[in-house]
């Protein structure tokens, strides 16, 4: 039987441990500090707990939630992270710089971006992550602990996170939303929800579960066609969630949120790419006050895309930026370590005999 992991044992849960093996609950905040703060990698190195203690909390917890198996540097500095889970599967981890042109070339913010299962059952035609389909869902120690790992391997804080890796992140809507507890919490990670960006390819019931929810978390689409007849080419989730619907949605999520929608916009060459295609998709981000983000393809092994030429890519900006719209083109980033999130995985399961090559 595989221990519990500590990292995802909420404030309260841990409390309530302490209190079973007879110890005193102001021991929880201690611990939470040794493991989120301090980062600790065994727990001989918590010296403010008693030796006893610390021989029960080896007993019944797992330290970390997962094990880093291998890093991808890139030439631009970014990292990705691939993590092995107690099951022998795997999940990456992306660790993005800043972009300069938008927070200047002396910054060092840090952005993550974090998976939430392993594969997907989404099925997006461009994308990695479903290539092998789905495995399962990451349990919140498992999402919030690859934060905590990429802290510990960097040395450095995670100042941003956007769940736009592996998975479909509303669909494990339940430990999404109690791993964004362990990170946002004071006793924990700490980060500001603001700081939080989710990303979804369009589960309307979620995005309105979402929007309820009172901390002020982002919202990004993975859009990727202005049209259905676009859409429903390379995103089967828009059979049952049309664009009509969606824009719903997000009409009523405009309604109760203060921050600005993003629409990811992932350019390929010949799919979506149309100057046509820019047009209506300026209508739609100006109804609803979004703003777009414009992401080159990433070509992935296997996959029949490409990415159009630059200049095509420029040139589709500015339909957009004519029609009043914020649009960014996204820099390169991480395209020589096979950065579109999945790839890695997929190459070390296949290795492994988790996934049987087609």
């Amino acid at each position: 039987m595989t221990l519990p992991a500590l990292p995802g044992q909420s404030p309260e849960a841990l409390s309530l441990w302490l209190h079973e093996q007879g110890e005193p609950s102001f021991r929880a905040k201690q611990i939470l500090e040794w493991v989120w703060k301090k980062k600790v990698v065994s727990f001989d190195a918590m010296t403010n707990l008693p030796a006893a203690l610390r021989e029960k909390l080896a007993a019944s917890f797992r330290l970390s939630a997962l094990t880093h198996s291998q890093t991808q540097g890139s030439a631009d500095t970014t990292r990705k992270f691939l993590f092995k889970l107690h099951d022998g599967r795997y999940v990456e981890s992306v660790l993005i710089p800043a972009n300069p042109a938008l927070y200047g070339e002396k910054s060092d913010r840090r952005t993550l971006c974090v998976s939430s299962q392993v594969g997907c059952a989404y099925g997006c035609k461009f994308c990695a992550s479903g290539l092998a389909g789905f495995a399962r869902n990451l349990d919140p120690a498992e999402i919030a602990g690859q934060v905590l790992a990429a802290e510990q391997i960097a040395g450095e804080r995670v100042d941003s996170l956007v769940f736009m890796g592996m998975g479909e992140p509303l669909a494990n809507f339940k430990n999404l939303m109690a791993a964004i507890a362990l990170i946002t919490g004071p006793e924990t990670l700490h980060l500001g929800a603001r700081h939080l960006t989710i990303s979804t390819s369009g589960l309307v019931p979620q995005i309105r579960e979402l929007a309820d929810h009172p901390q002020q978390i982002r919202l990004a689409i993975s859009f990727h066609g202005a049209t259905d007849e676009v859409r429903d080419r390379i995103m089967p989730v828009n059979k049952k969630y049309p664009v009509a619907e969606l824009m719903a949605a997000l009409d009523d999520w405009n309604a109760g949120k203060k921050q600005k929608l993003t629409l990811e916009y992932i350019l390929i060459q010949g799919v979506n790419d149309s100057l046509e295609q820019a047009g209506i998709l300026a209508r739609h981000a100006r109804g609803i006050r979004a703003k777009v983000n414009l992401i080159p393809y990433n070509t992935v092994e296997g996959l029949e895309w490409k990415r159009p030429a630059i200049s095509h890519c420029r040139a589709f900006q500015e339909v957009l930026k004519d029609a009043g719209v914020m649009a960014t083109l996204r820099i390169e980033k991480g395209h020589d370590i096979d950065a579109a999130c999945g790839q890695l995985r997929l190459k070390r399961e296949t290795a492994e005999g988790l996934i049987q090559e087609a």
